[in-house]
């Protein structure tokens, strides 16, 4: 049962990687290729109808972490607060952002949630790839290290690139390029490399320290039959906001 949970929960995280990876990429993009108001809320259109489902994949990573992985849980919380604190307020201007940027139509309103849309997202970005360095070294070191903030701007690189191809797929020709939806999946496992590299090197302690078996049986028979329907999700949106579709150049409630 162990083993399942581990395979589970890095799905999890390498699945969130690869999704809310574009979402972030998107906003790190958006004072780059958003050089006009109508450019910035094509952008946001265009990601706007993933946001949600793919920030399901946060929450169930979490969700597992603190089941499964209580010790490490632990360490997380205590070991990286002011990390953790960081990305979570960046995660709530991100989403504040998205939200209340068309709330009103001033040309400073909407730059002000433009621009915390672009700062939660490096702020997320960067932190995650921090906090992949503290754990691939036991979260022994201190939070802000040399290799952690190097980490951190190839993870942003890593999902600004991955934005991008996003864009170029989800409309072809409105940021200047065309993708396919195969490079797509490529752009998505690469984003998703640092994540399941620093899983393949924990794998041992993370065996390890997994929360008891009777705690795994009930966890398994409360969460497992859910995950049909997260995946259920995931594909409507996706054939329903494919490429093609009128909604990809019209104002989204975003």
């Amino acid at each position: 049962m162990e083993v399942i949970w581990f395979v589970l929960f890095a799905v999890l995280l390498a699945g969130y990687f690869a999704l809310e990876g574009f979402d972030l990429g998107v906003g790190l993009l958006l004072p780059l290729l958003g050089r006009t108001r109508e450019g910035r809320d094509r952008m946001v259109a265009a990601m706007a109808p993933y946001v949600l489902a793919n920030e399901v994949w946060l929450v169930a990573v979490a969700g597992t972490m603190f089941g499964v992985y209580p010790l490490l849980e632990g360490e997380v919380l205590f070991k990286l607060y002011p990390l953790v604190v960081a990305m979570l307020l960046s995660w709530i201007l991100r989403d504040a952002g998205l939200w209340f940027r068309r709330r009103l139509d001033g040309f400073r309103w909407r730059g002000f949630w433009d621009a915390m849309i672009a700062f939660g997202s490096l702020g997320l970005s960067f932190g995650w790839g921090m906090a992949i360095h503290a754990a691939a070294t036991g979260f022994a070191g201190p939070v802000v290290h040399p290799v952690g903030v190097m980490l951190g701007a190839v993870v942003t690189l890593l999902f600004a690139f991955h934005g991008w191809t996003f864009l170029a797929w989800r409309a072809p020709g409105v940021f200047g390029a065309s993708r396919s939806g195969r490079a797509l999946a490529v752009s998505g496992v690469v984003a998703a490399v640092p994540a399941v590299g620093v899983l393949v090197g924990a794998m041992p302690y993370l065996l390890a320290n997994s929360a008891p078996a009777a705690t795994l049986n009930v966890l398994s028979v409360m969460v497992l039959p859910f995950a049909p329907i997260i995946l259920g999700a995931q594909v409507w949106v996706w054939r329903t906001f494919r490429p093609g579709k009128d909604a990809v150049l019209l104002p989204s409630f975003f």
